[in-house]
């Protein structure tokens, strides 16, 4: 281990590429510690105490909870590069254009910045309305709201700057660093809480076993022991494939043709979190309607009013039900525009491929459109259950220490086995040796 340690710095281009990611990420955490302006200090110790933003939090790193000036974090840019990924499979024209190569790709990124821009408003003012809503801050006004909505912007933009340069001249994805550096940050706070409610007071003046509960520590080492049980499956799943056979002929002289033994992968979790991204839009959505209708003359607008409050309340009964209903569709839906078994087929057709004991075309189409659903059927009750498992702890324990962030859990995994797999890659491309 010390000796690829050695290695790696050993080598300059890669130890440049390690020591820009760090000092990106650094600095990304830094500004996630710069107060926004016009927001009384007050307001973060009721947001401490919140479970409102609790997964608008994950994604934004943190930043949300200090009102900082990145407090969107990176959400306006991933909302838009799933807006502009699901239109190139109904636009045409870009489809054509992503068919284009690396130019007809950087001119998608291009609109998905310039998206970014009025997407990062729109939420800069949900955001404050919602914060409203809960009795958190006042709502600015004038020249005050002007300054939050720009500053808001801005630091969304600097963070799309990182993660670009990550992705570019780093290692890894940036945009997936910047969100895990986010959520492992909080992880120091988190233990911490745990460990307060067992009764072990860490302070400034040392370990503090005074008030130590053992029914409460017996609890917080059970809790520890579910988090890792939680911890195994989701890596299980997350790295869980299907893989159909597939027979490629190849054409041999003297009409002689050969096959090729091949595999067509498919996962289990194929759609990632961005179902989660979804179902979070649409239930963040009803508590921003709400502030419309709540003075509204009409009984029943005020009546709708009070519903859209409950289903964006966490707290409320519906609220985990409609979470999970919401996650499960979106990742049949995901998966059905990214996985389309017409045009699997049809390139497997092209390619001369087949899967042993079925036909081409036709029955190709319906047999990968089965597996397709029965494996997708698997991942959606896994991120549905994933996404509402902070609300079913603390259904059973009563308490908001205890509560595992699945969603969390998820992009941490993801993001540190796509990252070791980056760092493999360029230290092969860099010493041909294979580890």
């Amino acid at each position: 281990m010390f000796a690829k340690f050695r290695l790696v710095f050993s080598l300059p281009d890669l130890r440049n590429k390690i020591l820009l990611t760090v000092f990106l990420l650094l600095a990304a955490r830094l500004f996630a510690h710069v107060p926004l302006p016009g927001i009384p200090r007050e307001a973060l110790e009721k947001m401490t105490g919140s479970q409102f933003f609790g997964l608008l939090d994950l994604f934004s790193g943190g930043s949300i909870a200090k009102l900082s000036v990145v407090m969107l974090g990176v959400g306006p840019y991933i909302t838009a590069s799933i807006i502009f990924q699901l239109l190139t499979y109904v636009i045409p024209s870009l489809e054509a254009l992503q068919k284009e190569g690396e130019q007809g790709r950087q001119k998608i990124n291009q609109y998905t910045r310039l998206i970014t821009v009025p997407l990062a408003a729109l939420q800069s003012y949900a955001t404050l309305a919602l914060l409203k809503s809960q009795n958190i801050i006042p709502m600015p006004s004038g020249f005050n709201l002007f300054l939050i909505l720009i500053t808001s912007i801005a630091g969304t933009i600097l963070l799309m700057w990182f993660g670009e340069i990550i992705s570019e001249r780093g290692i890894g994805n940036g945009i997936s660093l910047l969100i895990t550096l986010g959520i492992i940050s909080r992880l120091p706070m988190q233990a911490a809480q745990a460990l307060a409610f067992a009764g072990i007071d860490l302070t400034t003046r040392g370990l503090s076993l005074s008030m130590l509960d053992s029914k409460a520590l017996f609890q917080t080492f059970l809790f520890a022991l579910f988090a890792i049980v939680v911890l195994a499956t989701v890596v299980f799943i997350n790295e869980g494939i299907r893989n159909i056979p597939v027979t490629y002929a190849r054409g041999l002289r003297r009409g002689f043709t050969s096959s090729v033994q091949s595999t067509l992968p498919i996962r289990v979790n194929s759609a990632g979190v961005i179902p989660i991204i979804f179902a979070i839009s649409l239930m963040i959505f009803p508590g921003f309607l709400a502030q419309f209708l709540t003075s509204a003359r009409s009984y029943w607008l005020r009546k709708l009013a009070f519903i859209f409050q409950e289903i964006a309340n966490p707290n409320s009964f519906w609220y985990p039900i409609i979470y999970f209903v919401l996650v499960f569709l979106f990742t049949f839906f995901y998966t059905s525009v990214v996985f389309q078994p017409k045009k699997i087929a049809e390139n497997l057709q092209k390619q001369s491929g087949f899967i042993p004991g079925i036909r081409p075309g036709i029955e190709t189409e319906e047999y990968l459109g089965k597996i397709i659903n029965r494996i997708t059927l698997a991942g959606a009750l896994f991120l549905g259950l994933i996404a509402v498992l902070p609300a079913l702890i603390q259904q059973f324990t009563g308490s908001n220490v205890f509560t595992i962030g699945g969603t969390g859990i998820l992009i941490v995994v993801s993001v540190v086995i796509e990252t070791l797999r980056a760092f493999r890659a360029q230290l092969i491309t860099h010493t041909y040796e294979k580890y």
